[in-house]
């Protein structure tokens, strides 16, 4: 499972508890959802603190493979990657045709 997946469902979790928990107080329905929001938010900070680091690695993993895909793609365009070999003469360098 992905530390993203985890992390939004133990958010989504929280909530939940939070808002069971306040659902027993007797209070305007709307302000029962904000106290959850809130609370929830607030306890997520704290309790999945290594779901949420967790997450942020594998993005930053994600994004570094991203940079470098694209860094090889444009050198691959631009035509900087293929070096000469010298059994293949179509790649041979001007110098020595």
């Amino acid at each position: 499972m992905s530390a993203a997946l985890k992390y939004t469902l133990g958010r989504i979790g929280l909530f939940v508890a939070v808002l069971a928990g306040l659902w027993l107080v007797d209070m305007n329905v709307f302000l029962k959802l904000m106290l959850a929001l809130v609370f929830s938010a607030a306890l997520s900070f704290f309790l999945l603190r290594g779901w949420r680091d967790e997450m942020a690695g594998e993005i930053a993993e994600a994004a570094e493979r991203r940079r470098t895909e694209k860094e090889r793609l444009r050198s691959a365009l631009a035509g900087e990657d293929q070096t000469p070999t010298p059994d293949d003469p179509t790649q041979a360098p001007d110098s020595q045709r």
